[in-house]
């Protein structure tokens, strides 16, 4: 049988800090983890599977190192973490998967069936790729060499949540080592001596073009030759975390490592065969310029919206709408827009400082310093004053509507042309513009536009 490892989220150091991840009621993530952690192992061993637990004061890319340098065919690797969101009522477990790999999406499904058969009372947020994820990817299960997927197993933010982690932490210790258990025997379920690793070949479809060149399989993760990605204008020189491997003197990259390149990857299990479209609705150099044109149609907003948060157009019906206008009106990418609300809002769940009434959908102070937030009349003034702070960070133009934003002039104009320009900024998040452009991608993705 393969062994496993895993790893409990943070508790190493980032940035030279010790990264504790969540805090929230009176504890951290990495705590939570590391204890949850100590049970699966205790109780993995006890079943004789073979576990190696990843050192807690490793970063996170010195996790990855630590496992690839020891992993072997047959092994699998799983990182837990505690998720936190704005508002305390959201809830539930979910495990993320590499994007477009169905075989390690029935993996997520067997831990994901594993925990909550022991915790019920703990809501089920399902499988989702890791291109769902807040950053748009999780490098621990795109960088790992073996199978590896990651699992929030609860919501440190909400209260109930928590307790159930803390009272009943053994519960989910057992369902996560059954999903473990059933995960490593599917990988590898009849263990025998190390040979030459023989891949399946796979077809490749570029661009609608079939080429007589194959790729191959491995992990149920697609790679294609690397010479292939000259065919769609990708320089990877400047991308040493795209995944490469040699196999029978053939250099080749992980297809869905070329998403980050605005490529389209899907998938054909029936034909064996993985394509790529490079020829997108969307201009890959606008996707993160504030003052640009927006690419999605009102219902398109709407379903994102819905699709995500299934009371969301109950208070702010005409959202979609009042974004696509009065983004229009200053110039600004009505998709980024929108995409920024649904980042600091929580898809309009809200939590923390604002609340709904408050038509604040971009975390906009107040003048004066103080603690409050701004408060608006009305949703379409809440949205007039997101555009116009975007507008003053992206552009000097001046603005067509009266100034509504309360904290417009003491922006430095034209300072952060691009999304990413705005982490530090508008949020002390470094991440803040990859946030919002994964985001962005989700949009596109799920509008047919990506």
């Amino acid at each position: 049988m393969g062994r496993i490892f895993i790893s409990a989220a943070h508790g190493g150091k980032e940035a030279g800090r010790i990264d504790p991840g969540a805090i929230a009621g009176g504890t951290t993530e990495a705590r939570e983890m590391i204890l949850l952690r100590d049970l699966i192992v205790t109780e993995l061993r006890a079943r004789s599977f073979e576990i190696l637990a990843v050192p807690d004061d490793l970063s996170a890319a010195d996790t990855i190192a630590w496992i690839n340098s020891r992993g072997r065919s047959g092994d699998v690797a799983l990182e837990i973490q505690a998720d936190a969101a704005s508002s305390p009522s959201v809830r539930g477990a979910s495990v993320f998967y590499i994007a477009s790999n169905s075989d390690r999406k029935s993996n997520a499904e067997l831990l994901l069936v594993g925990l909550l058969r022991r915790v019920p009372q703990l809501p089920n947020r399902g499988v989702k790729p890791d291109t769902d994820s807040g950053l748009g990817r999780l490098a621990f299960c795109r960088q790992t060499i073996l199978p590896a997927l990651v699992m929030q197993v609860a919501f440190l933010s909400s209260p109930e949540d928590r307790a159930l982690l803390q009272t009943r932490r053994r519960d989910f210790a057992l369902g996560v080592a059954d999903g473990l258990a059933s995960w490593s025997r599917v990988i590898d379920p009849n263990p025998q001596t190390p040979q030459e690793p023989n891949y399946p070949p796979i077809n490749i479809n570029i661009n609608g073009q079939n080429y007589q060149e194959q790729g191959v399989l491995i992990n149920g993760n697609a790679y294609i030759p690397i010479d292939l990605v000259d065919r769609l204008r990708i320089d990877l020189s400047t991308a040493p975390n795209v995944r490469r491997i040699t196999y029978r003197k053939i250099v080749y990259v992980k297809a869905v490592e070329l998403g980050d390149f605005n490529v389209a990857i899907s998938w054909d299990a029936g034909t064996r065969t993985v394509t790529l479209r490079s020829n997108l609705a969307v201009c890959p150099a606008q996707i993160d310029q504030v003052m640009s044109n927006g690419n999605t149609s009102e219902v398109q907003l709407q379903l994102f919206l819905r699709n995500n948060n299934e009371n969301a157009l109950v208070k702010f019906p005409d959202l979609p709408k009042l974004y696509r206008e009065e983004a229009n009106i200053e110039g600004v990418n009505y998709d980024i827009a929108f995409c920024q609300m649904c980042v600091e809002t929580g898809f309009l769940l809200f939590g923390g400082d604002i609340r709904p009434e408050q038509n604040n959908f971009a975390g906009l102070g107040a003048i004066g310093g103080g603690s409050e937030v701004a408060t608006f009349e009305s949703a379409r003034i809440g949205v007039r004053a997101h555009i116009q702070h975007l507008k003053a960070y992206a552009s000097l133009e001046p603005l067509v509507s009266e100034v509504v934003d309360p904290r417009f002039r003491f922006v430095t104009r034209g300072i952060a042309p691009s999304v990413y320009q705005l982490s530090g900024r508008w949020s002390a998040d470094l991440d803040y513009g990859t946030k919002i452009t994964a985001m962005v991608k989700r949009l596109y993705k799920s509008a047919g536009l990506l």
